[in-house]
């Protein structure tokens, strides 16, 4: 990975490589969790099938819980007893070892798949707070604990869960002495790690449609940088554009009916946003200086952007009606590759000060800055779709990994990969 002290054009350009191993996966390693952590117990479920089931689905709900940070499961090994439902839990026992709520539940086959109820209890309280039933395929028993993550997760924080979501990232390895790229799909905690497509040019700043359908990116296959447009499901694939000089940094519009991106056909890299439905291209910066990193605000009716026209990378706002252009960052030396939360409220960022990158936000409305990430080389900042986490790019050693922080600080974790060198997270949107 280059490093971001060239101009902030070669960073656009090659400052994201990635690459990829299809059987690699990330394994999730916790850092650091909130100070307060609601204590929960996630009991093993009752199974009425045959058999053992291949995958723990009240092991998944509680790793999916812990990563949050902001729950604490209660190990097993703790655990005075199993019950199977609310009627068999002991509020005594549980208070005992300061358990907050308690999670039964049961699992039964059904034709080509799985059925599970389950129970969220308040121990305090004494009083069930939910039974709910979650239904999946043959080989989505991973899937049934994420839903059943998100609905628990939600009913104790107030917060929409994102278990459930998944991410695209670049992975590098070698093959035959030479680098090897690949688009990868994931689970958000990095399980099923499954590859989209390989390259064996660079391939970077993967971007997903708002319905989860597709994913932009782009591709030095044809020997220059050029934007792509991929179905993940089905593997129909469009190239979009062709120009000579860069064509970078696509990101799908709220409606998902555009893209904007970075173009240099004109002779100087500036914001452009492409038509989808009539490919009609329509520039939208005029500036001698360099803009690129275009991100949409949520109501679709402005971009944030990385500019130098200031003298070094900061981040501007672009009002598409009027053409008027606004600096929102000012603290630091280098704001930039600028990500927006689903609320609107927050802008997050690549920061530089003191010579060290990490990820930071700032409120819009107040203009407050907080540094995220301790680390000195964090980039490709990717937030949440409830907007209480964001994926982002590190290194540890000399080897590239993907690291997790809550916009708060509080929750910290990493996905290292066994193998490889993993760059550009991508969060997905929800898929309902």
């Amino acid at each position: 990975m280059m490093k971001k002290t060239v101009s902030l054009l070669f960073a656009t350009l090659l400052g994201c490589v990635l690459a990829v191993s299809a059987r690699a996966q990330l394994v999730v390693e916790i850092d650091d969790g909130n100070d307060n952590p609601t204590p929960v117990a996630v009991v093993p479920f009752d199974w009425a099938g045959s058999g053992v089931l291949p995958e723990d689905v009240s092991s998944i709900i509680s790793a999916d819980l812990r990563r949050s940070g902001l729950i604490a499961p209660v190990p097993r090994e703790d655990m005075l007893s199993f019950p199977k439902n609310p009627e068999e839990v002991s509020f005594r026992d549980w208070r005992m070892l300061g358990t907050e709520y308690v999670v039964t539940g049961r699992m039964q086959p059904q034709a080509n798949g799985y059925l599970l109820s389950f129970d969220l209890t308040n121990i305090f309280g004494q009083r069930k707070v939910f039974t709910k039933q979650v239904t999946g395929g043959a080989q989505q028993l991973r899937d049934i604990a994420h839903r059943a993550a998100d609905e628990i997760f939600e009913a104790i924080t107030g917060i929409r869960g994102a278990f459930g979501t998944q991410m695209v990232y670049v992975q590098e390895t070698q093959r035959g002495g030479q680098p090897s790229y690949a688009l990868m799909l994931s689970d958000i905690d990095g399980a099923r790690a499954r590859q989209i497509r390989r390259f064996s040019a660079p391939v970077m700043s993967p971007s997903w449609s708002p319905n989860g359908q597709e994913v932009a990116y782009v591709s030095f296959e044809t020997g220059r940088p050029a934007i792509f447009r991929e179905n993940i499901r089905t593997g129909a694939r469009q190239q979009l554009t062709n120009f000579k000089g860069l064509n970078s940094s696509p990101t799908w519009s709220p409606d998902g009916s555009k893209l904007a991106m970075v173009l240099s056909k004109d002779g100087n890299p500036e914001i452009y946003v492409l038509d989808l439905a009539s490919g009609r291209f329509t520039r939208m910066t005029r500036h001698f200086s360099i803009d690129t990193e275009p991100n949409w605000m949520p109501d679709g009716k402005s971009l944030v952007f990385t500019s130098d026209r200031g003298g070094k990378p900061q981040i501007y706002q672009l009002t598409l009606a009027t053409g008027q252009v606004d600096r929102l960052t000012f603290d630091g030396d280098y704001n930039a590759r600028p990500r927006v939360s689903p609320d609107g409220k927050t802008l997050v960022m690549v920061h530089r000060s003191r010579g060290v990158f990490t990820i930071a936000t700032m409120d819009i409305v107040s203009g407050q800055m907080r540094v995220l990430t301790e680390t000195r080389l964090d980039e490709s900042p990717s937030i949440a779709p409830n907007g209480a986490m964001l994926m982002y790019a590190t290194k540890r050693g000399s080897k590239g990994i993907l690291a997790a922080v809550s916009l708060d600080a509080g929750v910290k974790y990493s996905l290292p990969s066994q193998q490889g060198n993993v760059r550009e997270p991508a969060w997905s949107p929800y898929f309902d």
